[in-house]
């Protein structure tokens, strides 16, 4: 099997990249059947971003800290484990932010889209679904939207709730929401398009992240989810995405 292996900068994920290396062998992403990540979470949504042009699955080793993404890490009968693996396919979430300076940049979030104060006062947003204004000033620290595959982190954390991975839905969830303050956040379908306008920006400046990249000084974010773009995560038989999800709560 060729094995493209990928490692974030750690010395432990650098020394399993030196070792699986000199075991299995080590070709480019273009020419692998599979892409194994060695890392956290985090480097396996940097490694599912960089390789979103390719149809490779990407299965995730971890030699980071969290590891909701990943397997379990062992040098020993690796191929056998990627032919067992099973596959989730998820989309990523597009986001289009405009800035108080009338530019506008793009973003993919495998996880969540996340508006955030930037100030030491609280955001005022609006937020639009489809077009349609449904709630006209959410006064909170912040408010996101997740996907499934994201609504275990960011999301989870917001007390938002999570998702099995083949809902076809979003979260939309409030951070510390001050009014309406007993708002709990809606779920909406994964077909819709959500805005979010930012009320009194340069009184109460906002930032937008997707998946850890940042955009400051945003006054607009519209957020749709993409099902052209798919990709494909292999975990351990039994250890499954959906699996994770539902074990999660009733940690």
């Amino acid at each position: 099997m060729k094995i493209a292996f990928i490692a974030s900068r750690s010395d432990v994920a650098q020394d399993a990249l030196t070792a699986l290396s000199a075991r299995y062998g080590n070709v480019t992403r273009e020419e692998a059947e599979v892409i194994v990540a060695l890392g956290g979470d985090g480097f396996m949504l940097q490694a599912l971003h960089d390789s979103q042009e390719l149809s490779t699955p990407v299965y995730g080793m971890n030699r980071g800290t969290i590891g909701f993404l990943m397997n379990a890490y062992a040098e020993e009968d690796l191929v056998d484990r990627l032919r067992a693996a099973e596959e989730a396919v998820i989309n990523p979430l597009v986001m289009v932010a405009t800035h108080a300076n009338g530019e506008t940049s793009k973003a993919l979030a495998l996880n969540e889209v996340a508006l955030l104060r930037e100030g030491p006062q609280a955001a005022k947003l609006r937020i639009s679904v489809d077009g349609r204004v449904r709630m006209e000033e959410l006064v909170c620290d912040g408010a996101l939207v997740a996907t499934p595959a994201g609504s275990t982190a960011y999301n989870y954390s917001a007390h938002g709730p999570i998702l099995p991975i083949g809902a076809d839905v979003l979260a939309l969830t409030a951070m510390a929401a001050f009014r309406p303050r007993r708002w709990r956040g809606a779920l909406l379908p994964k077909t819709v398009t959500v805005r979010f306008d930012v009320l009194e920006p340069a009184k109460r400046p906002v930032m937008a992240d997707a998946d850890g990249n940042s955009y400051r000084d945003v006054v607009a974010v519209e957020i749709t989810s993409d099902p052209l773009i798919k990709h494909r995560i292999l975990f351990d038989p039994g250890h499954g995405l959906e699996e994770r999800l539902i074990s999660e709560q009733f940690n």
